[in-house]
């Protein structure tokens, strides 16, 4: 039966987010994904508003078999490449929280759930890739990493790469499961993903709490040379809590085991400012001090610690000269977005 482009666009709006449009289609993988990333964290699903008509094109030219001509191997897509590398880190990230204190977590679990993360992705639509090589390009880097939450993403970079490199178009299938056979598969596989983390968040709370503020703080810490990338991690990690505070009104988060969570969110809160107080410090400034002033000292200080300058210290200048363009970087972002 065709596939109706309407319908399509209904569910999108509907349950997009849960992947319902990408079941219709006959996209169990993209399903699958969308079901546990919430739509691609939101953005894929916006994505997909002017991509659905080229979704069911492909769902009814495989529906009435229709041969295409078409390479041998698929195009390489940045955004997939950059999907892989998101959902591996987020897989991983998720047995950090659920399953580390599994023994050879760093060798086995780890890289295991990042690879799932990776093939996952590269397996949506009509692709796919080489599940062992991906597989076996994670195992041989977590060692390298070992003990380290930050391994998630070297591990997601190098399984990312690898899936791109033996990407192929999927196998045809002559024979086609029904809709309830689909639909076991993937409520089995989404509680595999979830059953883990959920009785950690639910039963655990406190130490998952713990946990996730370590690894956190950790993240932020191994990027803050970048200001730019350090901001948007940020804003990811706390995008659920703003979310949560914009739909209940504001409500805390302060009863029960969401109290935990606050402590979360309140911690990441707490990192910011305290990356604003150093970057005062580092530019000489106090906190109420204006665009024109920051501009002026570090135009001062940049020319004082530029390593042009410094051959006699090298060394100091170069991490004097970094600091004081993060420092700048931080406070004059913070505002020229207050003028705005």
């Amino acid at each position: 039966m065709a596939k109706s482009l309407l319908i399509t666009y209904v569910l999108w709006s509907c349950g997009g987010l849960f992947g319902l449009h990408h079941i219709y289609l006959g996209r169990d993988n993209h399903a699958l994904l969308w079901m546990v990333t919430f739509g691609g964290f939101g953005v894929g699903w916006i994505r997909e508003i002017w991509r659905l008509p080229k979704y069911v094109q492909n769902a009814n030219i495989h529906h009435s078999k229709i041969k295409r001509k078409r390479h041998p191997q698929p195009s390489m897509s940045i955004v997939r490449v950059i999907g892989q590398i998101a959902v591996g880190v987020y897989f991983g990230f998720v047995a950090l929280i659920s399953l580390s204190s599994l023994t050879g977590f760093y060798i086995m679990a780890l890289p295991l759930a990042i690879t799932l993360g990776v093939h996952l992705v590269a397996s949506v639509g009509e692709e796919t890739s080489n599940i062992k090589t991906t597989m076996m390009a994670s195992f041989i880097t977590s060692p390298i990493f070992y003990g380290r939450p930050i391994a998630t993403i070297p591990i997601s970079i190098v399984a990312s790469i690898t899936s791109t490199q033996h990407r192929q178009y999927k196998t045809p299938s002559h024979t086609e499961d029904n809709l309830s056979v689909r639909l076991y598969r993937l409520g089995l596989a989404w509680l595999a993903f979830t059953m883990p983390i959920s009785y950690c968040v639910f039963h655990n709370t406190t130490v998952t709490a713990l946990y996730v503020t370590d690894t956190i703080s950790l993240i932020l810490d191994s990027v803050q040379i970048f200001p730019i990338l350090s901001d948007l991690l940020e804003s990811a990690f706390l995008l659920p809590y703003h979310t949560w505070k914009l739909f209940t009104g504001g409500i805390r988060l302060s009863y029960g085991y969401n109290s935990e969570w606050e402590k979360i969110f309140s911690s990441i809160s707490a990192i910011q400012a305290e990356r604003k107080r150093l970057a005062y410090e580092v530019l000489g400034l106090h906190e109420e001090a204006t665009l024109e002033e920051i501009n002026k000292s570090y135009r001062e200080l940049v020319k004082r610690w530029h390593p042009d300058h410094n051959r006699h210290n090298l060394d100091e200048a170069e991490q004097q000269f970094l600091e004081i363009q993060a420092a700048y970087e931080v406070l004059a972002k913070n505002k020229q977005g207050k003028t705005y």
